[in-house]
């Protein structure tokens, strides 16, 4: 997953990605408000949420989410303030925000501020997913095939979590790109491959692991297996 931090204070910023990335999101980060705003209107589809500090300096969080509401993007915002009156909250939700989170905050709450909000997409999406033989849980961050756990690096779980959410469906090298590493990392290394191989070979079973990743020859992979619910 993902995930833009707007957030002038150093300090906190450089602790929340830090924190952030050890958990296994994709992490960008940045302090100017007006270039935070362009970023999210150019690159709407590639962050799956945004942590948005209210007071910025220039554009404040709340005129950067409701404008971004008003260009139709849908990206959940978290929205970081030192406020905790009623009235404010309300204000801040009614501008689209999709939670909001009071300084100062423990790191535990804003992860679970995080996974609560990611599980309510367009589509609401279970805690558990289960595709075919694999069943993962996103809250726990555990994969198990036929009941078995399998160790996983956090990268090659992102990697098959965008797959869980979407299985059947060939998913570009690009958007896996955008979804699994954050905005610095070079997009046409051979990264994604070395991942994909290393996750095919530890889900591979009975020799079926090529017929679970198919790749499409010039555009991606697809994830095959029926979804239980």
């Amino acid at each position: 997953m993902h995930i833009l931090i707007v957030e002038d204070e150093e300090k906190l910023a450089r602790a929340l990605k830090k924190g952030l990335e050890v958990k296994g999101f994709a992490v960008d980060w940045l302090s100017d408000s007006e270039k935070a705003r362009n970023r999210i209107l150019l690159y709407r589809n590639e962050y799956d949420l945004i942590i948005l500090d209210l007071m910025l300096p220039g554009i404040d969080g709340a005129t950067i989410t409701e404008s971004v509401r008003q260009e139709n993007v849908t990206t959940p915002i978290i929205i970081l303030t030192a406020r905790n009156e009623t009235e404010h909250k309300v204000d801040l939700l009614n501008k689209g925000a999709d939670d909001y989170i009071v300084k100062p905050f423990s790191f535990e709450e804003l992860l679970a501020r995080i996974n609560s909000v990611l599980r309510r997409p367009s589509l609401a999406q279970p805690v558990i997913l289960k595709v075919g033989d694999l069943e993962m849980d996103t809250s726990t961050r555990v994969v198990r095939q036929e009941g078995t756990e399998v160790p996983l690096t956090l990268k090659e779980f992102a990697l098959l979590e965008c797959f869980m959410r979407e299985p059947g469906t060939v998913l570009s090298r690009e958007k896996l790109f955008d979804h699994v590493w954050d905005f610095n990392s070079l997009s046409w290394s051979n990264v994604l491959d070395v991942h994909m191989k290393n996750l095919r070979k530890k889900l591979q079973h009975d020799d079926r692991s090529e017929q679970l990743f198919e790749t499409v020859r010039g555009v991606g992979y697809r994830l095959a297996g029926e979804v239980h619910v």
